[in-house]
């Protein structure tokens, strides 16, 4: 029994050093591509901070709900379109009022979140194969939205993009994103599903709703991450929220999110993630490389990342 009971404690032992490895490698990573890259650049990524970081609010914020979604276990590639929709949505409302477009472009990207949530839900459909149907639908009707001319927002909407409002809000949504998932029940509950849908719904938790709802949030966070695109630009045209689908996914890897989400999940995933990202991205900008490298150079390191993090043992219930 003492050869038992101490061989469990090194493997539990052994386990936590995983774990904080695992941890605290995303948070030294962001340390060192932004040394490195400052050291390539000459000093540039410091000087040109204010630029880099105009890039992470969006991202930030639309992660957040993505976040979400994969700690319960799910997928979502539509992210893209439901900015893009709702930032036509915001710009067209910004000529009558601007708390009429932010609530004009959240309840749009939560009724975009609420057809994945039904498809995914009741239909009992894969979150992947529901997120890239809705993706190439939407996008579809943005450029039928945007064919003629892009979408014009309201000149007051462009007046509002300031560092101070765009970091406020980012700060305001992270916090209460942060609060809700570490100091309540939804972020126990969304661990729970992701780590074992039936015995969370034994436990009492209903994971039908929660699973939904949780859809619907995300929704609605990307319709206000709209908002903060479009007062940066003051228009949508068909390639707005282009491939922010594939930028949130590459962030959170980067942040040391596990695929199949569940107890693993940590919330800094999502900051830390958003930033190594948007770092990696100015830095190799900065360096004169071109699209196409650059997401050579950046699927290089996913797949780096996916192989460190992925647990090949709970990567086949990915919902």
């Amino acid at each position: 029994m003492t050869e038992v009971s101490v061989n469990m404690d090194a493997e539990r032992a052994k386990a936590h050093k995983v774990r904080m490895i695992r941890a605290l490698l995303p948070i030294a990573g962001l340390i060192f591509v932004f040394v490195l890259f400052n050291i390539l650049t000459g000093g540039r990524m410091i000087s040109h901070m204010h630029l880099a970081m105009s890039q992470v609010y969006v991202t930030m914020i639309a992660a957040m709900g993505v976040f979400f979604i994969m700690t319960m276990g799910g997928l979502d590639f539509s992210q893209g379109s439901i900015l893009g929709l709702s930032a036509i949505v915001v710009c067209y409302l910004s000529h009558y009022s601007i708390p009429l477009a932010i609530v004009g472009g959240m309840a749009v990207g939560a009724a975009v979140g609420a057809v994945n949530g039904y498809f995914y839900v009741r239909r009992k459909i894969k979150s992947f194969i529901v997120t890239i149907c809705t993706m190439f639908l939407f996008r579809g009707l943005i450029k039928f939205l945007t064919t003629e001319a892009p979408v014009a927002g309201s000149p007051y909407l462009v007046l509002m993009d300031s560092t101070e409002f765009k970091v406020m809000c980012t700060l305001i949504v992270v916090g209460l994103g942060y609060i809700a998932f570490v100091h309540t029940k939804f972020g126990i509950c969304l661990k729970s599903i992701g780590a074992g849908e039936k015995a969370a719904m034994f436990s009492g938790i209903r994971t039908d709703r929660m699973k939904f709802l949780v859809y619907v949030l995300s929704g609605a966070i990307t319709g206000f991450a709209a908002f903060i695109s479009a007062i940066k630009v003051g228009s949508v045209t068909s390639s707005g929220g282009n491939q922010l689908e594939t930028q949130i996914l590459i962030a959170l890897v980067l942040g040391g999110m596990p695929i199949s989400g569940g107890a693993m999940a940590r919330f800094g995933n999502c900051v830390v993630g958003s930033l190594l990202y948007v770092i990696l991205s100015s830095g190799l900008t900065m360096m004169g490389f071109s699209t196409q490298l650059m997401q050579l150079i950046q699927g290089v390191i996913f797949l780096l990342f996916v192989f460190i993090f992925a647990d090949r043992k709970a990567i086949q219930v990915i919902k």
